[in-house]
């Protein structure tokens, strides 16, 4: 897949208050490779829950499989590649706000580039609590009542945010347990459906009953955030080589738990009516094919997996707010650790985004984050072809096999696959996003006047500039990342709270 070069020092960059170090603290626990590949798997996936939709926007099964087939190919591994080359060299906390600007040398875009992600992201994470409760209510009614649905969709939200808190190796090791947990109803729906499967029903398809961009909307969303945990490399136990074996890991895990699940499902039973395939379909599949108590088992597993997405999301977009307090782009409060080592204040704001947001419908929040996520997404490609070009001799642990033009070549498919989901959206979402820019823009210059007038505490340290990029000589090389570590801002000034 790519080329790894070794670490001069198995830790990485040492620990020290005066050194540009991308890790946390050694007395906190780091994130390994298995509880990376779990919160990546999450970042992304959680399972095949929210895929049955696939099916009846492409008018049966046949679309749906050949889209999670061929998109991974042209899009998701895309992202992974250039994730997994990026991140480990650049093992920060705030991860592709950091690639912009290093690419670009523009603050400016740099931040909307972490503004756009980071309202993406809050958009997906509203999801997620709500689709918590709309896997109970087919069994437990009494979650459709808004008197009880309100509150409890609050308390869904303090207690996930509160795990945050309390540290991202306990959110880690969650995840594991979670995607355990999420998966096994289906390798078990697979065994039973096995004996009823008939091939010939995957290529069922109803040409009336496509919509495109109900298609392409849901298999971009199902497919897309490779790069999320790049935010949280700085938190990761030597990130230039654990980055690369869990986006890998991460990209078998997802491609599988779609693709099995949706064989066994659309093999066993009679899709003529694709209109029934929307989200939650898989309890309905289970009762079919093994009975209630499997019904029970899937939607059990539904709910456990919503719980993760939201575990991952919230805490790639507070180390995010994180890294982009360490870089000067956000006042240092962002930047403050509680005693689990963990990003408080930017913890409580991403929460306050998801409890607005949820207010929103599916399908609105599914094509206003999909819009969003693909302008970053862009800034993303345009950065790894500027690097190849303008820092040919960056230090990078790990690097996809390929030159400039092969770096170009990788983007073209992802970039053509984003201006289709761009051109395929509604007006509304032209307007949102366009708004959500020029808020963004306004917020980027106040936050500078702000921070000239020294209105409010900034952590003093510039945002890394041009001569940050000077070369060391490989063969003095005292640790791994000395290229991407020189652009990283000093912390000291930042004190977590007791």
């Amino acid at each position: 897949m790519g080329e790894v070069e070794e670490d001069a020092e198995e830790g990485g960059v040492p620990a020290s208050s005066s050194s540009p170090n991308p890790s946390p603290p050694s007395s906190r626990p780091r994130l390994t490779v298995l509880p990376l590949i779990a919160l990546i798997f999450y970042d992304v996936s959680g399972g095949p829950f929210g895929i049955e939709d696939s099916v009846r926007t492409g008018g049966g099964p046949l679309l749906s499989l050949l889209g999670f087939l061929i998109l991974p190919l042209l899009w998701s591994l895309p992202e992974a590649l250039i994730t997994a080359e990026l991140t480990a060299a650049f093992p920060s906390n705030g991860g592709y706000v950091l690639w912009i600007h290093a690419a670009f040398s523009s603050p400016f875009l740099a931040f909307q580039e972490g503004f756009l992600k980071w309202i993406s992201g809050t958009l997906d994470n509203a999801l997620y609590p709500v689709l918590f409760l709309d896997y109970l209510r087919h069994s437990l009614p009494f979650f459709s009542i808004p008197l009880v649905r309100s509150p409890t969709l609050l308390l869904i939200t303090a207690g996930l945010t509160y795990l945050n808190y309390r540290g991202l190796h306990l959110v880690g090791m969650s995840a594991i347990a979670l995607t355990a947990f999420s998966l096994s109803p289906f390798l078990v729906l697979t065994l039973l459906a096995a004996p009823r499967i008939k091939p010939s029903r995957w290529l069922a398809i109803n040409p009336s009953r496509i919509d495109l961009r109900g298609y392409f909307n849901s298999m971009f969303w199902n497919l897309n955030y490779w790069d999320k945990a790049s935010t949280l490399a700085g938190e990761v136990e030597n990130p230039s080589r654990a980055f690369p074996k869990a986006i890998f890991g991460a990209v078998v895990l997802v491609v599988l738990s779609y693709l099995v699940p949706l064989l066994a499902g659309t093999g066993a039973l009679d899709t003529s009516t694709s209109a029934e395939w929307t989200d939650g379909y898989f309890a309905q599949v289970g009762m079919a094919i093994g009975g209630n108590w499997l019904r029970w088992w899937i939607q059990a597993a539904a709910a456990m997996s919503n719980m993760g997405l939201f575990e991952a999301e919230m805490s790639a977009d507070s180390f995010q707010l994180l890294g982009m307090s360490e870089m000067g782009m956000l006042p240092a409060i962002f930047a403050s650790r509680s005693k689990y080592g963990t990003p408080t204040f930017s913890i409580l704001c991403s929460a306050t985004g998801v409890v607005i947001l949820s207010c929103m419908s599916f399908q609105e929040i599914i094509e206003f984050l999909n819009f969003l996520y693909a302008l970053g997404m862009l800034l993303e490609f345009a950065a790894f072809v500027k690097l190849r070009i303008k820092k040919p001799d960056l230090h990078r642990p790990y690097k996809i096999p390929v030159g400039t033009l092969g770096a170009v070549i990788i983007c073209m498919p992802p970039t053509i696959l984003l201006v289709l989901v761009m051109c395929l959206a509604s007006a509304r979402t032209f307007i949102v996003s366009g708004s959500v820019l020029v808020f963004g823009t306004l917020l980027y210059f106040a936050i500078e006047y702000m921070k000239n007038w020294k209105w409010i505490c900034f952590i003093p340290a510039p945002v890394p500039s041009e001569r940050d990029f000077e070369s060391l000589p490989r063969q003095n090389q005292e640790v791994a990342d000395e290229a991407s570590a020189s652009l990283l801002p000093d912390r000291s000034s930042v004190k977590g709270e007791s």
